[in-house]
C-alpha cells in the first residue's frame, strides 16, 4: 500500500516538475518577439501547439493554465510584461482574448495522433491556432473598438508566421508526439 502511494506522489511531482517547466518555456517564447502593437508577434503560438502535442490535454492545460495563473498574480511572464504592466490589469489588456486561446489551442493540439496524415495534422494544427486568433479578435475588438482594423492589427500581420511555424510542428508531430511516452 505504501509503495502505490510512493508511485501516485511520483506521478503527481512529475506532473507538477512537467507544468512548471512547460511554463518557463512559454515564458521565454513570450519574450522572443517582434514588436507589434497592439499585439507583439512570439513564439508562443508555436509553443502553445507544442505542449499540446507533446503532452497531451492534461498536461498541456495544466502548463498553459500555470502560465496565466502566474501572468495574473504578477509575474513577467507575459510578452510586454514587465514595460507595459503586470497581472490582472495587463491580462486584461489587448492581448487577452489571444491568452485564453493558448487554452483551447493546446487542448485541439493535444489530439494530433501518430498515425494522423500530414494533411490531416496540418488541419488540427490550422483549427488549433485559429481559436487562439478567434478570441484574440473578439477581446481586441471588444478593447479597441469595431471601428478599427481589427484584422489588420490582429490577425493579418502573422499569418505567414503562423503558416511557417505549423508546417514546422506538421512535420516535427510525429516525434514529438513520442515525448508521451515519457510522461
Amino acid at each position: 500500500m505504501e509503495n502505490i502511494k510512493i508511485i501516485e506522489n511520483n506521478k503527481i511531482l512529475k506532473f507538477f516538475l512537467i507544468a512548471v517547466v512547460g511554463s518557463l518555456i512559454l515564458t521565454i517564447s513570450a519574450k522572443i518577439k517582434i514588436p507589434f502593437y497592439p499585439v507583439p508577434m512570439t513564439m508562443q503560438t508555436f509553443i502553445v501547439l507544442f505542449i499540446g502535442i507533446s503532452l497531451g490535454y492534461k498536461i498541456g492545460l495544466a502548463t498553459v493554465g500555470l502560465y496565466l495563473v502566474e501572468g495574473i498574480i504578477g509575474l513577467p511572464v507575459f510578452s510586454n510584461s514587465p514595460e507595459r504592466g503586470v497581472g490582472f490589469a495587463y491580462f486584461t489588456g489587448p492581448t487577452m482574448g489571444y491568452l485564453i486561446g493558448f487554452l483551447s489551442a493546446c487542448f485541439l493540439a493535444s489530439f494530433v495522433k501518430k498515425n494522423d496524415n500530414y494533411f490531416v495534422i496540418f488541419l488540427k494544427l490550422i483549427l488549433s491556432v485559429s481559436t487562439i486568433y478567434i478570441l484574440g479578435v473578439l477581446w481586441l475588438g471588444t478593447i479597441i473598438g469595431w471601428d478599427k482594423p481589427i484584422l489588420s492589427l490582429g490577425v493579418y500581420p502573422f499569418l505567414l508566421a503562423e503558416i511557417f511555424k505549423i508546417l514546422i510542428l506538421t512535420l516535427l508531430s510525429k516525434k514529438i508526439i513520442n515525448l508521451r511516452k515519457f510522461i
